[in-house]
């Protein structure tokens, strides 16, 4: 039997959908897993997987759908009861969405040798990597920054200065996003940007794909919430440092199934200023830590060949 999931939604939500594949693989051991994606690289060399689709499919219906008895995972998590009412992790909810026994598979990406030697020489620096993602999705606002999910910029150049002498600092992030001064800028491809992160020093993130990145890779990370939550969409892995609570009651008028727009709206802001939201100070004596803490034992991300 063939079984169809697809995945929808942005390159974290395609890493956290890894951790689906091997419960379904689990459950079904005998059967194909086809992963319908618009991000493929996520799942290279994923040994659960033995398909996968991309962009326009041609000849899909006959291949798979007419006289077959294939199990299609078609359904958005996101849209789920428990989901809403935040009663359990994503990946939680995904699998007993379809029937899938959840046993706390965690994200997986395999990442390999040649892939990490290009990255290497990509760095070429003799002092330890920092790697920061500040900010994440799409905002279109002048500003180019969006409070629910990103780290203040004038916050994030405080800790720039605070390791800029210690450290080399990549910031991962798309050109169209805030840059930070006196870093290096990682705008490449996924995949060198996980080769980047297995091979860091110290890493502080947003609740963006980078954070699901570490963890299927094994990297405890600094991870920094506003609005979304790290009962949800994040992972015991890492050392997750939460916002300070709000101080404005914000106007809910656009709200629906969830408390905050995480596309930002305006009107919802709950602080008065951007320095109530997190001090410098406490990330700085966060990545000053090492995080203690063993990665999980699905951890199968080490260099492949």
């Amino acid at each position: 039997m063939k079984i169809i999931f697809q995945v929808s939604g942005g390159i974290g939500k395609n890493i956290a959908a890894t951790a689906v594949c091997a419960a379904i693989k689990k459950q079904y051991p005998k059967d194909e897993l086809i992963v319908l994606t618009g991000y493929p690289d996520v799942f290279v060399k994923n040994p659960n997987v033995s398909r996968v689709l991309s962009g326009q499919v041609n000849y899909f219906y006959p291949e798979y759908i007419e006289g077959k008895n294939s199990k299609i995972f078609l359904h958005d998590p996101y849209h789920e009861t428990d989901f809403i009412y935040q009663r359990g992790h994503l990946i939680k909810v995904w699998c007993e969405m379809f029937g899938i026994k959840y046993n706390g598979e965690q994200p997986e990406l395999f990442i390999t040798g040649k892939e990490r030697s290009i990255a290497a020489a990509m760095l070429n620096s003799p002092k330890p990597l920092l790697l920061l993602q500040i900010t994440g999705g799409m905002s279109e606002k002048a500003d180019k920054y969006s409070w629910p999910r990103d780290l203040p910029i004038q916050t994030a150049q405080k800790v720039v200065n605070a390791f800029v002498h210690s450290h080399t600092i990549l910031q991962i992030r798309r050109p169209d996003q805030l840059a930070l001064q006196n870093v290096y800028q990682a705008t490449a491809d996924f995949r060198l940007m996980a080769a980047l992160i297995s091979m860091s020093s110290k890493r502080l993130f947003i609740d963006s794909f980078a954070q699901h990145a570490a963890v299927a890779l094994g990297m405890p990370s600094h991870v920094f919430w506003v609005a979304n939550l790290p009962t949800q969409f994040g992972y015991e892995l890492h050392n997750n440092i939460i916002a300070n609570p709000p101080t404005l009651q914000p106007e809910y008028r656009n709200a629906m199934f969830n408390k905050y727009n995480i596309g930002d709206q305006a009107t919802e802001y709950p602080y008065n200023n951007e320095s109530e939201i997190i001090t410098a100070d406490v990330l700085i004596e966060a990545l000053s830590r090492d995080i203690v803490k063993e990665p999980a034992k699905s951890k199968k991300a080490e260099v492949v060949a």
